[in-house]
């Protein structure tokens, strides 16, 4: 019994060191919504009510948790390969200006076609943003987290310029934004539900992620160039080659979350493009530890407590900004608990037991010495023959003399 639990605490310390997490970060809210005169056990019945109790609330929360997938992928991917990259939100939004571009431009072709070719526009636009952040790092040494960051900037900004310019919808006075699709050319729902395909095709991508980074020959590289970026060049591998492949994918999820945002939520391209799912996205891929398929349940988690912003504000009016001080707090006891990671021996597993070397003979084989007889190689005395070429080589000295 012992052997087999020494056997899973690793996995047991990955378990219980994030869930330590979310219980201090749950102590910490509780503690803000009492300074607003607020029950915390209240506050988080009725964020579970928001969330997930009922079919409405499962609608909107699912809506919310498929781009939180995808953003995911776009900071795990590359932290698989030693990067930190930040630059979700930037992929985010332009995604969703080239898909708005391209629907609006393709009104008369099949729906299919139309939503294929708007996935692949939002797909391609954020691959190359995040590969400009891969770039800058394989050739100019520039660091990726600074420049995946400050990219986030450029697209907000390039995203109103051209939304407020070329793109706008004449009709659109307010708020500008391009034209709006039809809502005959949005993206379907699942199988009846109130929840469009942008969650199903979430969960495919992660379940795809998955198998490339750990059923692959590209992950088995990916993995090597993340444990040691020396070991992988020795060994032949091309390291500007696996950047940019991983920033490409990596950009073309979190550019497929903003195709979807437009296809299936929007209608249409805005300001409103930028609600920080890129940056919530970084808290998932924390939560995660970089792994695909654990993105799938904390996402279904997180976008329940965005999903419940609005019941909080509301019942118990807390301010709108209540849900993203949870964020906060549970994004910086993620980054403490960190450090408790090799801390606590024991959740590691027990080193095996060193085996004791064979026992070398300590002189050679053959009659023992006589007592009070000098050993080999003590001064005035010829060492014994200990092989048959030096007992020959003996024998033909003798044999001179």
């Amino acid at each position: 019994m012992a052997p087999a639990l020494n056997r899973f605490k690793p996995a047991l310390g990955a378990i219980l060191i994030p869930t330590l997490a979310v219980v201090v970060t749950m102590i910490l809210f509780g503690i803000f919504v009492t300074l607003y005169h607020c029950d915390p056990v209240q506050t988080y019945a009725l964020m579970y009510k928001g969330a997930f109790a009922s079919s409405f609330s499962w609608g909107n929360t699912l809506e919310r948790a498929a781009p939180l997938m995808l953003t995911a992928l776009c900071t795990a991917l590359p932290a698989r390969i030693g990067l930190v990259i930040i630059g979700g939100e930037g992929a985010f939004v332009l995604g969703g200006l080239g898909a708005a571009a391209v629907g609006t431009w393709m009104t008369q072709e099949p729906l299919w076609l139309a939503l294929v070719a708007m996935s692949l526009a939002g797909m391609v636009v954020g691959g190359v943003w995040i590969a400009l952040a891969g770039v800058l790092r394989t050739y100019r040494g520039v660091n990726e987290t600074i420049s995946s960051l400050l990219l986030n900037y450029i697209a907000i900004a390039l995203l109103n310029q051209i939304v407020e310019g070329v793109l706008r919808d004449p009709a659109s006075l307010n708020k500008p934004s391009t034209i709006p699709l039809p809502d005959e050319r949005m993206l379907p729902v699942m199988f009846g539900s109130e929840v469009h395909w942008s969650f199903g095709f979430g969960v495919i991508a992660c379940v795809l992620c998955w198998i490339l980074m750990n059923r692959s020959r590209f992950g088995f590289a990916a993995s090597m160039l993340g444990g040691n970026a020396r070991a992988a060049q020795l060994n032949g591998l091309s390291i500007g080659r696996l950047v940019l492949i991983t920033c490409v994918v990596a950009g073309g999820a979190a550019g497929l979350a903003g195709a979807f945002e437009v296809s299936g939520e929007q209608g249409c391209a805005s300001a409103s493009l930028a609600a920080g799912y890129g940056y919530t996205g970084i808290l998932v891929a924390f939560l995660a530890r970089q792994q695909p398929l654990a993105i799938i349940p904390i996402s279904v988690v997180l976008g329940g407590i965005v999903a419940s912003g609005g019941l909080l504000q509301r019942r118990e009016h807390l301010p709108d900004a209540s849900v993203k001080v949870l964020e906060g707090m549970l994004f910086l006891s993620i980054l403490a608990s960190e450090t408790l990671y090799g801390r606590w021996r024991w959740f590691d597993a027990p080193a095996p037991p060193a085996t004791s070397p064979a026992p070398q003979p300590l002189m050679p084989l053959g009659e023992p010495p006589q007592a009070g007889a000098s050993t080999a190689g003590a001064p005035g005395h010829a060492p014994e023959p200990t092989s048959a070429a030096a007992a020959s080589a003996a024998a033909a000295t003798d044999a001179k003399s």
